[in-house]
């Protein structure tokens, strides 16, 4: 393990993405409690992804046009999803004492396929373990894994973060009726912008 990968993993982790999004909308509609669980499915979502790029499933994704853009609209597709979700139910940021998640399952599956169906992270993977691990070397599979389990910690506890952050400010914005409409119009917003974005992606 080599400081300039903590490094750029933490930069990369931090930097905000449709994980971070994700994560700091239920902390903040659904309290601390959601946002960790958010943060939990999120890091859940990129097991696939380690996995594809040790197997070669990346390189699939990486010379076939048909797979990568079959991957890539299903991820436009839920994201959309998620848009018309939070314009439709005006519960999800209404004032309320209980922090508790209506569903734990859900938030944990919606995380993990928000994560699931973005094709990029297991491009990244292809591009980004190997400048710090030598394909051919001995034991480059468990040094793979090691450099994994380290990015998702790492996902792990950034995320979390967000979330408890966002929990933290949900008093002062969700007593607000204005502010509240707002924020729900800037998340469903949001995940349309997202759905362009990793739409217009190339690969």
């Amino acid at each position: 393990m080599t400081i300039p990968f903590l490094v750029t993993t933490l930069i990369v982790v931090v930097t905000p993405g449709t994980g971070v999004f994700f994560t700091l909308s239920a902390g903040l509609s659904r309290g601390a409690r959601a946002g960790v669980l958010a943060a939990f499915a999120c890091t859940l979502g990129t097991v696939p992804h380690l996995l594809a790029a040790m197997t070669g499933l990346a390189a699939l994704l990486q010379t076939s046009a048909v797979a990568f853009d079959l991957v890539r609209y299903l991820g436009v597709g839920y994201l959309l999803y998620l848009a018309w979700s939070a314009v439709r139910d005006r519960s999800a940021f209404a004032a309320t004492t209980d922090d508790t998640p209506r569903s734990a399952t859900r938030v944990i599956v919606s995380g993990v396929v928000v994560n699931l169906l973005n094709p990029k992270p297991t491009l990244f993977f292809v591009a980004f373990l190997p400048q710090f691990v030598g394909a051919s070397a001995v034991g480059s599979t468990q040094a793979m894994l090691t450099c994994g389990a380290v990015f998702m910690l790492l996902t792990f506890v950034v995320f979390s973060g967000y979330g408890i952050f966002a929990a933290r400010l949900r008093d002062r914005v969700l007593t607000r009726p204005r502010v509240t409409d707002w924020l729900r119009r800037s998340v469903a917003g949001t995940f349309v912008a997202l759905g362009v974005t990793l739409a217009l992606t190339q690969r």
